[in-house]
């Protein structure tokens, strides 16, 4: 795919195909595209990163706090018209290298290379679909997790759904028996987001 820029994550993408020119029917640039690309690249990384050490014998789930922060954050700025700072966009990718390598130092794993984002816009039509999918679906969760947090409110299933659904965008062997049943899933942590943060608003606010 040889474009400008390539997002389709909004309703109103142009032709109902995806913006590829200098910028999008939103006013996001091309050049703000790419940084988000390599931020959602970088969480990639920091997931399959996690997922490694939460394999590790003994690694506790503290272990990960800040990368549930940066993973939430991550994916909330790259919603399309939530964060158009270039800026603040590259300091969460800091964020999510610095992240990624101190947990692979605590714990004795790899630290994963960030994902190329291009492999996913590339792939087949089914998987590019099904993992965008996955992804946009990630990122509602993240927004929805982002106000729970700021009152106060949590899910550790949530948080650790969000490193699964991120690593699984890097797998280049998944097919639609896999990926289908992944973004199924995506639809109940939303489920379950959505029922958190209206504890966190009615037991915050009052009903």
């Amino acid at each position: 795919m040889d474009t400008t820029m390539f997002c389709f994550q909004c309703e109103q993408t142009a032709g109902c195909a995806g913006c590829m020119g200098a910028a999008g029917v939103c006013g996001k640039t091309a050049a703000t595209a790419q940084v988000q690309d390599e931020l959602t690249g970088a969480l990639v990384g920091l997931a399959l990163t996690v997922q490694a050490a939460k394999a590790a014998e003994g690694v506790k789930a503290a272990v990960c706090d800040e990368a549930d922060n940066v993973a939430m954050e991550g994916l909330f700025a790259t919603l399309t018209n939530v964060d158009f700072d270039d800026a603040s966009l590259r300091a969460l990718t800091a964020r999510a290298h610095a992240e990624r390598d101190r947990i692979a130092a605590a714990l004795g794993v790899e630290a994963a290379s960030d994902y190329d984002l291009a492999l996913l816009w590339n792939a087949p039509e089914d998987v590019r679909s099904l993992k965008s999918l996955v992804l946009f679906g990630l990122r509602g969760v993240a927004a929805y997790a982002y106000h729970a947090a700021v009152l106060g409110y949590r899910d550790e299933a949530v948080s650790a759904f969000l490193h699964q659904g991120l690593a699984s965008l890097a797998d280049n062997e998944a097919g639609a028996d896999e990926l289908l049943p992944l973004a199924l899933r995506v639809g109940e942590v939303n489920l379950r987001c959505m029922e958190m943060l209206d504890q966190a608003n009615t037991e915050t606010f009052g009903t």
